[in-house]
C-alpha cells in the first residue's frame, strides 16, 4: 500500500493587509455599497468592518461607499452598485418604498452580502428573511469554536483549511437554511457551549434569489475579525459572489455521501492504477507522475450525481473518469471503456478542453468561460449520469449535455494524474446515487496484515503480501498451507471479499473468519477460482479474516495474491 504523506500548501497574496485575487471572466466588480444602519444593538466592530472592506476594494479594483442613510435605497441609486453589504445591521432599517426598491434591485440581478447581525434585521419583512437565509435566534457568550468548512471550492472558503478554530459570537438561527441554500461552513457544536441547532449548525452560506445572489456569514462580531486575513479573504469572496464577479454553486446540497473527505482513512478506500499517484495534505490530493488513475473500487454506480472540487496551478491537465470496469492495474482501460470529463486549461481541440466529454463532445465554450475560475483557483464539478446521459455543471452552471453510446452504467469512478509537470489537485469527492449511499466499506485498507509463506524458507513481509509488487508478492507455489491474515481492528459483519491474483489461473483456497485469531470458521471454499479476480459474497462475522491457500489446482504453475479487499459493516 502506498502511503501518501507529502505536504501541500496553497498561498494567497496579501498586499497591505488586504487580499488580492485575480477575477475570472465574469461580471465586472467596480462599486460596492456598505450599509450599516442599526435600529437595535450596535456592534463596535462596524467601523472596523467598513475600513476592511474599503481596503479590500482598494486592493481589488472596486470603490466602496459606506452609508447609514436608508434614503440611498432607491432604484436609481442602487443601480450604481454590483453588491450591497449589510454590515451588522439590526432592527427595522428600511421603510416600505425602500424595501420595494431593494427587492427590485435583487430581482434585476443585484447582489446581497450579509455579515453577522444582518440576520438580526427586518423580522417583519418575509422577503428579507428568505434573502438572508435564516433569522437570528440567540447566542451564548463569545468563545472559541471549530468551524467545519463544507465547500472548499467556493471563492469565499477555498482558502480555508478543513477545520478552522476562532473566537467569535456564535449565532443560533430560528431555522436551518440548508434546504434552501448551499452551506459553505458550519459549526461543530461539540467544541463550544450554547449551540442549539441539534448538531447541524450552518454559519456561512450562499443562495440564489430570483436573478440575484445572496451570501451570508454569521462571523464578524469582534473588532479583531476585520484584521484576520482568513476572515477578510472570506469576506472578499462573499462580496465577489454576491456581485456575480466570481462563479459559485449556490444550489442546496443534501443527500451526498463522501467518497474522499480529505482524511487518510477515506483515501485508503481508493486504489491507484498505473504510474505516479497522489500526495495528501490539508485534505487535498496533489498529483505526481503518471499517466495513472486513482479509482474507487468499493462499488460501481449507475445513476448518480458526482461532485468534487479541482484546481490546476497553471497550464496543467487532469480529468474525472466515469463508467469504466475494474482497470486491473491498467490506466488505459478506463480510457477505452469509460468517459473522461476533461480538465485542461489550453487544449485547442474543443472536445479536449475543460468541461468536455473527452474526444466526444465539447462544452458550450462561452458559458464555460464565464463560469470558469482561472488556474490557481478552485473550481467545482457536478457530473450527473442518468442512463447513458452525462450532464456537466461547472461552479453551478450547466456547460455540457451528452448522450453516450457506451455502456456507462454499473461503472467505477476515478480521478486522473496525467503526468509529470501536469499537476492537478482534488478535494471533497462525494456522490448521491440511486439506491442510497455506498454499502459496506473496504475494511482491509490500512489494516495490519500478517502472512505465512515458506517460499525460500522465509515469510514475506506483511506489507508486501497484497501490494501488487511482483517481486515480493505472496506466492503459493510452495509448501501448503499458507495464509494471509487481516486484523480488522473490531468485529464486523462481513459481506464480500475481493481477491486479485497475478494471473487467471484456477486455484484452491478458503476464506475464514475468527473472533480472536485462534478459532477459525470457513465462509468460502473453492478448488477452481474464477480467473484473475475473485469477487466472493460471504456471510459471517469476526475481527480477523484470512485467506488460506491450499495446493494449486488445474495447473502446474504457482499463483500469487496481489490485492485483498474485505467489505463489511
Amino acid at each position: 500500500m502506498r502511503r501518501l504523506a507529502l505536504a501541500v500548501a496553497a498561498a494567497v497574496a496579501v498586499v497591505s493587509g488586504a487580499v488580492v485575487i485575480s477575477p475570472a471572466q465574469a461580471a465586472p466588480l467596480t462599486r460596492v455599497l456598505v450599509f450599516s444602519k442599526t435600529a437595535g444593538f450596535r456592534h463596535s466592530s462596524i467601523p472596523h468592518g467598513i475600513a476592511a472592506i474599503q481596503q479590500l476594494g482598494a486592493a481589488n479594483g472596486f470603490s466602496v461607499t459606506a452609508t447609514e442613510d436608508a434614503a440611498q435605497f432607491t432604484t436609481a441609486s442602487l443601480a450604481q452598485y454590483q453588491a450591497v453589504v449589510w454590515l451588522s445591521t439590526t432592527g427595522d432599517v428600511l421603510n416600505a418604498s425602500q424595501q420595494t426598491a431593494f427587492q427590485s434591485y435583487i430581482a434585476g440581478g443585484g447582489g446581497y452580502a450579509g455579515v453577522h447581525a444582518a440576520a438580526d434585521t427586518e423580522y417583519d419583512w418575509a422577503w428579507y428573511g428568505d434573502l438572508v437565509g435564516a433569522y437570528f435566534a440567540s447566542h451564548p457568550a463569545n468563545q472559541t469554536a471549530t468551524i467545519r468548512v463544507e465547500d472548499r471550492g467556493n471563492a469565499s472558503t477555498a482558502h480555508l483549511p478543513p477545520t478552522w478554530s476562532r473566537l467569535d459570537e456564535w449565532y443560533n438561527y430560528r431555522t436551518n437554511p440548508r434546504s434552501t441554500a448551499k452551506v459553505l461552513a458550519s459549526l461543530d457544536e461539540s467544541t463550544y457551549s450554547g449551540g442549539s441547532m441539534g448538531g447541524d449548525h450552518p454559519i456561512t452560506w450562499c443562495k440564489s434569489v430570483g436573478s440575484g445572489r445572496s451570501w451570508y456569514t454569521g462571523l464578524g462580531h469582534t473588532d479583531e475579525s476585520y484584521s484576520d486575513p482568513n476572515f477578510t479573504r472570506m469576506l472578499l469572496g462573499g462580496i465577489q459572489i454576491a456581485a456575480g464577479n466570481r462563479p459559485a454553486d449556490c444550489r442546496p446540497e443534501t443527500g451526498y455521501t463522501p467518497l474522499f473527505d480529505g482524511t487518510q482513512a477515506s483515501l485508503n478506500q481508493w486504489r491507484q492504477a498505473g504510474p505516479g499517484g497522489f500526495t495528501l495534505a490539508n485534505g487535498t490530493l496533489t498529483s505526481f507522475g503518471g499517466m495513472g488513475l486513482l479509482w474507487y473500487p468499493v462499488r460501481t454506480f449507475s445513476n448518480y450525481s458526482l461532485k468534487l472540487d479541482w484546481m490546476m496551478p497553471g497550464d496543467d491537465n487532469g480529468g474525472v473518469f466515469i463508467g469504466f470496469p475494474d482497470p486491473q492495474g491498467d490506466p488505459w482501460r478506463p480510457v477505452d471503456t469509460g468517459h473522461e470529463i476533461q480538465i485542461d486549461a489550453t487544449d485547442a481541440d474543443p472536445t479536449r478542453t475543460t468541461g468536455s466529454v473527452y474526444s466526444f463532445k465539447g462544452p458550450d465554450a462561452a458559458v464555460r468561460d464565464a463560469a470558469l475560475n482561472p488556474p490557481g483557483s478552485w473550481n467545482a464539478y457536478e457530473i450527473r449520469v442518468t442512463g447513458q446521459r452525462v450532464e456537466i455543471w461547472l461552479n453551478g452552471v450547466k456547460i455540457n449535455d451528452y448522450t453516450s453510446g457506451r455502456a456507462i452504467a454499473n461503472g467505477h469512478i476515478g480521478v486522473q494524474n496525467d503526468g509529470d509537470g501536469l499537476d492537478i489537485n482534488y478535494r471533497n469527492i462525494r456522490i448521491k446515487a440511486d439506491g442510497g449511499p455506498p454499502p459496506a466499506t473496504d475494511l482491509a485498507r490500512g489494516r495490519p496484515v500478517t502472512a505465512s509463506s515458506v517460499e525460500s524458507g522465509s515469510p514475506h513481509a506483511a506489507a508486501n503480501a497484497v501490494d501488487g509488487n511482483t517481486a515480493t508478492r505472496w506466492g503459493s507455489a510452495y509448501t501448503d498451507p499458507q495464509w494471509i491474515s487481516v486484523d480488522l481492528g473490531a468485529t464486523y459483519a462481513l459481506t464480500r471479499v475481493r481477491l486479485s491474483w497475478e494471473a487467471a489461473y484456477a486455484r484452491a483456497y478458503q476464506i475464514q473468519t475468527s473472533p480472536d485469531g485462534s478459532a477459525w470458521t470457513t465462509v468460502h471454499s473453492t478448488t477452481t477460482g474464477d480467473g484473475g479476480v475473485d469477487d466472493v459474497a460471504v456471510t459471517g462475522s469476526g475481527r480477523y479474516l484470512r485467506v488460506l491457500g491450499t495446493q494449486r489446482a488445474l495447473t502446474s504453475y504457482g499463483y500469487s495474491l496481489w490485492e485483498l479487499d474485505i467489505y463489511g459493516t
